[in-house]
């Protein structure tokens, strides 16, 4: 598994993203009071293989553990990431709902997430969307051929005010495309813990900040799988596929528009 991808494998990629980006976006469309969880994951799943794709979270085993059951990740308020799509659980005027998906196409994989408005949200959290969103794309200016995974991580941090969020760093981004989740870590805070990779032309990558309006402390829910803030805050995420390239990155999974 190499971390550069060839032209071949990013066009592949680039085809793939589109059709990611049109099922989230068909899924973001639905969000609305009274909507479940498991229809916006149905909406997804329909999307992916009407196109020809295959959803790649479901049946997905993080280190040999349980399959994923579902196609989207749904997180809603206090759960950061990593929701179960297939609960009946009816989303409520007020709420934010996280939204992560990811697929297979032509071999290739492609990963991105949005955080979305169910019906009028406070303003404090709207601002938080919008704060995670600048973010992510703070990380995504930084990914220049010659510099490294620590200019990206400074770049997120530096984007986010620390006094009123907390970026959660027990997740972090990664690359992408051969599988899942490959090298490099991606963190989104500067720390030493990972490997500080030089940025190549080729190499593709999800950049994914998770920013909560409390702290960063986060743990597992009954289910295994859903991770929830510890302080009950609520919490946003956002994620997007690049390729690193000569000219600059270029984003594969364009994001939805969520009416912000």
């Amino acid at each position: 598994m190499s971390l550069i991808k060839t032209s071949s494998e990013i066009q592949a990629m680039r085809e793939g993203g589109a059709i990611l980006s049109r099922a989230l976006q068909a899924a973001v469309d639905a969000v609305k009071p009274g909507v479940t969880m498991k229809e916006l994951d149905d909406i997804a799943t329909k999307v992916i293989e009407d196109a020809g794709g295959i959803p790649s979270f479901k049946g997905y085993t993080s280190g040999g553990g349980t399959p994923f059951p579902t196609t989207t990740c749904i997180s809603r308020n206090d759960e950061v990431v990593h929701g179960l799509g297939n609960r009946e659980i009816v989303l409520d005027e007020g709420d934010i709902v996280g939204l992560d998906i990811g697929c297979w196409y032509k071999e290739m994989c492609t990963d991105m997430a949005v955080t979305v408005p169910v019906g009028k949200i406070t303003e404090e959290h709207r601002i938080l969307l919008l704060a995670t969103r600048d973010a992510m794309m703070a990380g995504v200016e930084a990914a220049i051929v010659g510099k490294s995974v620590k200019d990206i991580s400074t770049a997120v941090e530096g984007a986010t005010d620390k006094k009123k969020y907390g970026i959660v760093k027990t997740l972090v981004g990664h690359g992408v495309g051969h599988e899942v989740h490959e090298s490099p870590n991606v963190p989104n805070y500067v720390s030493k813990r990972f490997p500080n990779v030089e940025l190549q032309t080729g190499m593709c990558l999800a950049i994914e900040p998770m920013l909560t309006l409390g702290t960063d402390e986060v743990g597992t829910g009954d289910d295994g799988w859903t991770i929830v803030t510890i302080d009950g805050s609520w919490a946003a995420h956002f994620e997007v596929t690049i390729a690193v390239l000569p000219d600059g990155p270029e984003i594969l999974t364009a994001q939805p528009d969520i009416g912000m």
